[in-house]
């Protein structure tokens, strides 16, 4: 196992060492966490394109101590004018991949500037230098991104725009070859020289929709003109006497507060980790709060969820005293894609990001519109066409969102920052890491570097399994199996439980940081 990075000022994590550089360069430059965190963010969006980019989506929790609370941005973009059930009247269900699964507007460059906007320090263009850099000069390819488009190579062969990129001379670059994203570096001077409109007007904008039009596709010049995220407040839960905060919806965020506030009615103290009850007390609050998850989440705008019942004690006692157990409960799975990158940065100062991005699935809808090499998300695949669910598709409309970004609060003070890739994983994870920390005492890099599992759908597969890493002891899995659970044992560091990532601030005010050995990822702390 890894051991935990330690700094006394600052600490970076993410799922890749160039863009944990990024920031840390930001830092040693004068810029704040702030600055730290866009730099990383715009650096994934180069570095990991299989997980993330400029034509995803992502969430911010963000917190000052000069302001005593966190506060959020959605940065999550929304169906265009033309996103009606009736433009999918021809086909079963939204698709997964290709032009008309990109139906909703990126949020990530808003993103970037309004964060910026509210609290850089350092010159927006430069924040984003490190990221045209790797765009225009190239990288070395990674294993992850590698396997990827490997496995995924027919799916981009489908696009020549795509696979010109992706797939030069017919195949994935090999890791350690440089990777060269020539034309998204000049998209990325666009946003750096003309901040949020390089992006969401001019050539940039029209070139998209253009593209989409030509091919199918809905969304328009006027869709992304129109796109602006929003500052919000965050919703928040407790557990052990820390205060636990999420995005509110679109984001599945209530989900972990739900699963925490039923898990905080046993005393998992005295509870073996690793143990039968264990894992069979966190699988069966996940699925509890999962079927409302399923029943409740859209875009808030549309449909009214009703968090205070859902969040509240009497609710948590209620669901914590219909767990058996001895027996896994039955429940229903729907697909859920699973390509994202979380991150988090913490500075001298005592600024704190924790923040996630994605584009759905990996490499989003498969197409890179134009000369932009902009490769756009598909996450409004995951609209309904049944007008009669809450997540059904409508015009100017988020869709339901897996990513959560989370940041622990004690005494008013941040403790804990962490998110996970993962989709459907990540509310799973975010149990395992919060109770390995607060419950059993470990510190962030061996709450991530101890066996995981992960419940029902993930990367796209619609199934009630119980994943197991192999690492779990053969007599605990038996026990869940002989309970009820679907047992499948999977690889030890197995890429299907995600990528986690974590800092704790402890009471001496150190910042420890922990990685997922699963990924390409590096704490930098000083």
């Amino acid at each position: 196992m890894k051991k935990p990075v330690v700094g006394t000022k600052t600490m970076v994590v993410s799922p890749h060492y160039l863009a944990s550089a990024a920031g840390a360069r930001m830092l040693e430059r004068g810029g704040n966490a702030f600055d730290a965190a866009i730099a990383v963010s715009s650096v994934l969006a180069v570095v990991y394109p299989h997980m993330t980019g400029l034509g995803g989506d992502a969430f911010w929790l963000l917190y000052r101590p000069e302001d005593g609370t966190a506060r959020a941005y959605n940065a999550t973009g929304r169906s265009g004018r033309k996103a009606e059930i009736a433009a999918f009247a021809d086909e079963a269900a939204i698709p997964v991949r290709g032009a008309r699964s990109a139906i909703t507007v990126p949020g990530m460059a808003d993103g970037w500037y309004a964060v910026h906007r509210e609290y850089g320090r350092l010159p927006f263009a430069e924040v984003l230098e490190p990221a045209i850099g790797y765009a225009a000069d190239g990288f070395p390819m990674s294993p992850d991104q590698y396997e990827h488009a490997r496995k995924h190579a027919a799916m981009l062969a489908g696009c020549p725009t795509t696979a010109a990129i992706y797939l030069p001379g017919g195949r994935a670059a090999r890791p350690g070859e440089r990777f060269v994203q020539r034309d998204l570096a000049r998209t990325l001077r666009q946003v750096a020289q003309r901040g949020r409109s390089g992006f969401y007007e001019g050539e940039v904008a029209c070139e998209i929709a253009d593209y989409l039009a030509a091919h199918g596709g809905l969304l328009t010049e006027e869709d992304f003109a129109d796109n602006r995220g929003d500052w919000v407040v965050p919703i928040t839960g407790s557990y052990r006497g820390y205060e636990i905060c999420q995005l509110p919806p679109n984001s599945q965020g209530f989900a972990a507060l739900m699963a925490l506030h039923i898990l905080d009615r046993f005393d998992l103290r005295a509870v073996e980790h690793g143990s039968f009850d264990y894992y069979h007390l966190l699988v069966e609050a996940i699925k509890l709060s999962f079927r409302d998850r399923n029943a409740w989440l859209t875009d808030p705008a549309f449909h009214s969820i009703p968090l205070d019942r859902l969040l509240s004690a009497e609710y948590a006692a209620e669901l914590a005293a219909s767990i058996r157990p001895d027996r896994a409960a039955e429940a229903a799975a729907q697909p859920a894609g699973s390509d994202t990158a979380y991150a988090a940065v913490v500075d001298a100062e005592g600024n704190a990001v924790s923040f996630i991005q994605s584009l759905y699935f990996e490499f989003g809808s498969g197409v890179v519109a134009g000369s932009t090499g902009v490769l756009l998300q598909n996450r409004g695949s995951f609209f309904s066409l049944d007008p009669a669910h809450p997540n059904c598709l409508m015009p100017r409309k988020r869709t339901f969102h897996t990513l959560m970004p989370a940041m622990v609060f004690q005494d008013g003070k941040p403790a804990y920052l962490l998110g996970t890739q993962g989709g459907e994983g990540q509310p799973q994870t975010q149990l395992a890491l919060l109770t390995r920390m607060i419950d059993y005492g470990m510190d962030p890099q061996r709450a991530i570097d101890e066996p995981r599992f992960v419940w029902g759908r993930t990367w796209g597969e619609a199934t009630t399994e119980l994943k197991l890493e192999n690492r779990i002891s053969e007599e605990t899995a038996q026990a869940l199996a002989a309970a009820g659970h679907d047992v499948r044992r999977v690889a030890a560091y197995d890429g299907i439980v995600g990528h986690a990532h974590a800092i704790a601030i402890d009471e001496h005010g150190f910042r420890i940081g922990g990685t997922d050995p699963r990924c390409d990822g590096a704490a930098i702390g000083w």
